[in-house]
């Protein structure tokens, strides 16, 4: 994994922005840690940060093509390198190393635009060709590996991050009043395509953008489509166990250290187990990683959202395949504090101390001697993991599921702040609904499985991924995501929501598949989410914090919200009966989630216009 940057500007030697081009370096550093590389002509210019993870030696970039008229800069893991490889050779082609970024770099010469649906992988990269003065970028199919672009007036700026962009003169770091209702009342949620900052967009998961001096176009190179599923139940069981199978075998090839999460839920367990056995057949051991809080086991709540702790399961799991296990415990003002680094690793308000836990565990994974992990996500998106798949009052909620409740979020920010807010939120859930293809023959609960499917794709799936990116990129930690591997999204799909809930159970299917290789009590394990601290502690740091931002008649934040209705939720902090966002977001993530925006505000010296 790595950092990439650049811009095109076709009306001036780019060398006169050389100082946007190092800056753009520096803020990709903590993705790239290993070695850092540009390329520059009159027209373009490529700027790389690299994490080693593949052939130290041959895959150093920016990478040029034997004629030295094509350039890449990558960011990513392609699964199927070999094959592609294999198939190129017999074209013709040679190369001179082992890497990944080279095999794409070929693919591109030989395929243009239709290498795209050949990958296998999560990246995003840029292709420049300077005789023909054309940019190409892409993103892969699901968006794991970020994207973000800014168009000029004289070309275009483009990078991993959002402050990569925010480096180049001609970006402004500017907010309108669509990026402020986005990150009051969707946030930490945005729209697919938005980088929240008036100039920045998002290039959409699966497109891919070109640029000329005549033209810019963005396409798509994959979508979501709606077939019938012609597979029986027994069939159904061993495609999704052969699907995950081989999703996590082609993701444990790495040349430094791999190591996976493990919360003792289904997913990780399930990912552990397979590669506990990989390791195993080599003679090796396979280390795990946990994370937990100060006090936790004193301080657990038990709720609907989070039926019970980790802890107990995670030592089963450990046990039982024998791995080098190791538990990364949290303390309540260090994840406090965590949450201003971790603004700036997102670049925007995010989710709050989830993404500050998450920060603090991933520096300290990487400090352990890990480089590469493997981690569970996607898998409740794509199988029906969440509680709101199975409760039918909401269910067929005509609104975001994990975010229900507008009046919550417009009752909480001061008056006139923005405005057609409702509309807002309504208009995005509509349009995303949309886009989920149907059938005919879908019965009217499989129609709307179709619409949450596509609901937890574009907005809390991304947000999950978001948010697993920033914070492990920012200490230069690779983290992959087998369970977003395209084959498996397009399979889930297509299962009727029968197989899907088998045996009544959230992702049943998937528990099916596995409960031969997995301890009974992991396979019975209902869902319980990402850890978070119940430590009235940490909401007293986060609360006292909130009263010294409201003090001050400069914070942008103490601008935004109704200071009485924020202290009435300090002083009744249990009288918030759903979580505010997701299922760990309620009253202490609030008060984080206003730290943030402070945060934001001044890190990034954002206007609003």
């Amino acid at each position: 994994m790595c950092g990439i940057g650049g811009f095109v500007d076709y009306s001036n030697d780019v060398r006169r922005f050389r100082a946007a081009s190092q800056r753009m370096l520096h803020a990709l550093a903590p993705r790239g840690p290993d070695a850092e590389g540009e390329y520059h002509d009159l027209d373009a210019v490529l700027v790389h940060r690299r994490l080693t993870v593949i052939d130290p030696v041959g895959g150093g970039q920016p990478m040029a093509s034997p004629d030295c008229n094509t350039i890449i800069i990558y960011n990513g893991e392609l699964y199927n390198t070999e094959e592609i490889r294999c198939d190129l050779r017999a074209r013709g082609h040679r190369f001179r190393g082992r890497s990944d970024t080279e095999v794409l770099l070929h693919a591109f010469l030989e395929w243009d635009t239709d290498a795209f649906s050949r990958l296998n992988g999560i990246f995003a990269f840029a292709v420049w060709q300077k005789d023909a003065k054309r940019l190409v970028l892409c993103r892969d199919r699901l968006g794991v590996k970020p994207l973000f672009l800014a168009h000029t007036k004289t070309g275009l700026v483009f990078g991993s991050t959002i402050d990569t962009v925010l480096c180049h003169p001609a970006v402004e770091p500017e907010v309108d009043a669509d990026g402020l209702r986005a990150v009051l009342l969707l946030g930490p949620a945005r729209p697919p395509a938005s980088g929240v900052f008036r100039q920045i967009e998002s290039l959409l998961p699966g497109h891919y953008a070109e640029l000329t001096p005549e033209r810019y176009a963005d396409r798509a190179y994959w979508k979501l489509e709606a077939h019938e599923h012609e597979d029986d139940l027994p069939t159904t069981i061993a495609r999704t166990h052969e699907l995950i199978c081989d999703a996590a075998q082609r993701q444990l090839v790495s040349d430094v250290p791999l190591a996976c999460f493990l919360s003792g839920g289904l997913d990780s367990s399930i990912l552990s187990m397979l590669a506990a056995k990989d390791y195993a057949a080599r003679g090796e051991t396979l280390r795990t990683w946990s994370v937990d809080y100060r006090d936790n086991d004193k301080y657990f709540t038990k709720s609907n959202f989070q039926p019970n702790s980790d802890e107990s399961y995670i030592r089963m799991m450990a046990e039982a395949l024998g791995t080098d296990h190791r538990n990364i415990v949290i303390e309540p003002d260090a994840l406090c504090a965590a949450l201003l680094p971790a603004t700036d690793a997102r670049g925007l308000p995010g989710m709050a101390d989830v993404d500050s836990s998450l920060l603090l565990f991933c520096a300290a994974v990487k400090q352990g001697g890990t480089t590469v992990c493997l981690s569970g996500e996607c898998a409740d998106e794509l199988f029906g993991g969440y509680p709101w798949y199975h409760r039918e009052e909401i269910l067929f909620e005509d609104t975001f599921p994990w975010s229900r409740s507008v009046d919550l979020r417009l009752g909480l920010l001061a008056p006139g702040v923005v405005q057609d807010g409702a509309d807002f939120v309504r208009r995005h859930y509509l349009d995303t609904c949309r886009r989920a293809e149907k059938l005919p023959s879908d019965s009217k609960k499989d129609a709307r499985m179709r619409e949450m499917f596509v609901l937890n794709l574009d907005w809390f799936m991304a947000t999950l991924l978001d948010r697993k990116d920033r914070m492990s990129m920012y200490s230069g930690l690779e983290v992959r995501v087998p369970f977003c591997d395209h084959r498996i999204v397009e399979y889930a799909y297509n299962m009727p929501w029968a197989f899907k809930a088998l045996d009544g159970r959230e992702k049943g299917i998937v528990r099916r598949a596995f409960a031969h290789e997995l301890p009974e009590e992991i396979v019975r394990r209902k869902k319980s989410p990402y850890p978070k601290t119940f430590h009235p502690a940490y909401t007293r740091l986060c609360a006292d914090y909130v009263r010294r931002i409201f003090a001050d008649s400069g914070s942008a934040a103490s601008q935004l919200f109704d200071h009485r209705a924020v202290e009435t939720l300090m002083e009744q902090p249990e009288s918030l009966a759903e979580p505010w966002y997701g299922q760990l977001m309620r009253t202490p993530q609030i008060f984080a989630y206003i730290i943030q925006i402070d945060r934001w505000f001044k890190r990034f010296k954002v206007r609003l216009v």
